[in-house]
């Protein structure tokens, strides 16, 4: 769907531009040195936009310092408190996220309108299914269990409308929206119906999705789904987990969508009674090297990278591999295309195999 652009700091959102990946810290934002190390990590992992929480004016004033010392751009996440909201945009944000059920009366809409045009930053106007306005809260409410997901995904479409028109009444223009619920089906809806509606730019993901081992299907399901349907401008893999791995869970979902390069594939085997190495974690490392390298923008020159359990089948199994490396008795083999060029000890054979990947690496 074609939606109008903003811009999050330096980074386009919207109008064609790519997909951008966003997180949030978890860090107490007061906590400066805690909060750019945490930033720092992230921007490593691939993060493009970061959001901070502001519960109070001491997180408020940490954005100063903060924001002048990021690498990526950084939101200001405000409840309740309109003030925050003054003080963060003076203090560096590049955005602001407000709720429409908690942000306070028209003053203080207009006060935060006024402050956003001073600066020329966006707002995001989000919505979840937790803290929707009461009287939506009440008409959900009144239906039915089997209505639910219908009645939620045009309550959570109505109240971003609602409160990106007050925004609009004061002149504020750019606005970027979210609409979320724990819920994938009453979340695709939702976007869909919006998508439909307006040209705002969507910034998409399922909110609450739990530990990686749930959050990341039901994001990858839901996000996966709008992704696949034009539908999206920012996406966060929201988990019960450190960041990074929202990070890692969302580029992966860009890849899997055909939004992101995804070479080289890196395939390894499902481990049998036959690896007699540690595996899992090899290939972990494997993985971790090749995702630092492509979130520093490094090009991979390989299609295929297989990390495999034995030197029996896995040279064979893994013959169409640019670069694999396959494991025996305390002993790795080093092979291309299914042919083996070196012998190695198990302690020497990933920085053999990352010896390999960074000389077939270039550069942006």
């Amino acid at each position: 769907m074609s939606t109008r652009q903003i811009f999050i700091g330096p980074v386009a959102v919207g109008g064609g531009a790519p997909v951008s990946v966003q997180s949030m810290c978890n860090t107490p934002t007061a906590d400066v040195a805690a909060t750019l190390n945490q930033i720092q990590r992230l921007a490593a992992a691939g993060c493009e936009i970061i959001r901070l929480a502001v519960p109070d004016m001491a997180a408020a004033e940490a954005f100063r310092i903060i924001t002048g010392q990021s690498p990526i751009p950084v939101i200001a996440d405000i409840h309740f408190d309109y003030r925050l909201a003054l003080a963060a945009i003076e203090n560096g944000a590049a955005a602001i996220r407000v709720n429409p059920g908690n942000l306070g009366n028209d003053d203080a809409v207009k006060a935060v309108a006024g402050k956003l045009l001073q600066y020329n930053i966006p707002v995001r106007v989000g919505a979840n299914s937790g803290s929707l306005p009461k009287d939506f809260q009440a008409h959900l409410a009144a239906g039915s269990i089997a209505e639910h997901d219908e009645l939620l995904s045009e309550a959570l479409v109505q109240s971003v409308l609602r409160q990106a028109a007050a925004f609009e009444r004061y002149g504020v223009s750019n606005i970027k929206v979210s609409l979320k619920a724990s819920s994938v089906t009453a979340t695709v809806k939702a976007y869909r119906k919006f998508a439909e509606r307006s040209d705002y730019p969507l910034h998409v993901g399922v909110t609450e999705a739990g530990t990686p081992a749930r959050g990341v299907v039901k994001s990858a399901v839901g996000i996966g789904a709008l992704l696949l349907d034009n539908i999206g401008d920012t996406i966060r893999v929201s988990l019960t987990a450190d960041p990074e791995q929202e990070v890692i869970a969302a580029l992966r979902i860009l890849e899997s969508a055909g939004l992101r390069e995804s070479a080289p594939d890196l395939v390894a085997c499902p481990t049998c009674g036959r690896t007699r190495i540690d595996l899992v974690a090899l290939a972990e490392k494997v993985e971790s090297l090749v995702n630092s390298i492509k979130a520093q923008k490094g090009r991979i020159n390989l299609k295929k990278i297989a990390v495999m359990g034995c030197v029996v089948n896995g040279p064979g199994e893994a013959r169409d591999a640019d670069l694999g490396i396959a494991g025996g008795d305390g002993k790795v083999v080093l092979f291309r295309k299914g042919v083996v060029e070196a012998t190695l000890n198990e302690a020497d054979g990933f920085a053999a195999l990352e010896k390999i990947i960074r000389e077939n690496t270039s550069w942006e």
